[in-house]
């Protein structure tokens, strides 16, 4: 199985695709997110966020600046303040 990930931005959904992980810049430092990852919230400091959509691939670099994380039973949703690809 997959975890499912969403990035959104005030203005519009960004991304909502099944990947293998995501590493997040959270504000007490990064944390990574694979399905079937207990429940937690964060805020995420201005970094990059890496997301691999299979094991052992390289990762795709998004940038992101404040916001929050939240994993949950339907996966991880970060709310960036903003974003660039």
């Amino acid at each position: 199985m997959a975890l499912h990930f969403e990035l959104v931005t005030p203005a519009k959904l960004v991304r909502s695709e099944d990947v293998h992980m995501v590493e997040v810049p959270g504000s007490e430092g990064a944390f990574g997110v694979l399905e079937g990852h207990a429940p937690f919230m964060s805020t995420i400091a201005d970094g990059q966020m890496r997301i691999y959509k299979t094991a052992g691939a390289a990762p795709e670099v998004i940038t992101v600046s404040g916001g929050f994380a939240e994993v949950g039973d339907a996966g991880l949703t970060v709310l960036a303040e903003h974003v660039e690809d």
